[in-house]
């Protein structure tokens, strides 16, 4: 049954709650570049701003929708973890070799998402 705690996975729990605190985070850093950027580098700065308030929002829709078992946030889950991997291999093209370790970490949440028993609870099998 969707949408009961009883039946998450603890893997989905532990998700759930790192994309929160991450959302949380990403949300203060967006603000900040918001205002921040906007004063030190005009529209570009404040359109960063906004880029990181528009992920924010998607890991804290994730945390939501996981923790109640939400079938919409399966695939926020997945879209948000290959977003990261985009993004981490356009940094690792760049020469920050660091991103091996955040594709890896990524990888693994999209092959645990995808995992039959993980789609199914969220209704997606």
């Amino acid at each position: 049954m969707t949408g009961s705690t009883s039946t998450r996975p603890t893997g989905i729990t532990i998700l759930a709650v790192l994309a929160g605190i991450g959302g949380v985070l990403t949300a203060i850093a967006g603000i900040g570049l918001f205002v921040l950027g906007a004063v030190a580098f005009g529209g570009l700065g404040a359109l960063l701003g906004l880029a990181f308030l528009a992920v924010a929002a998607l890991y804290i829709a994730f945390c939501v929708g996981a923790l109640q078992m939400k079938p919409w946030a399966w695939p926020l889950g997945v879209v948000g973890a290959a977003f990261s991997i985009v993004l981490s291999v356009l940094q690792l093209l760049g020469g920050d070799v660091s991103q091996v370790i955040s594709i890896l970490v990524a990888g693994g949440i999209l092959y645990y998402l995808n995992q039959p028993g993980i789609k199914a609870a969220f209704g997606r099998a």
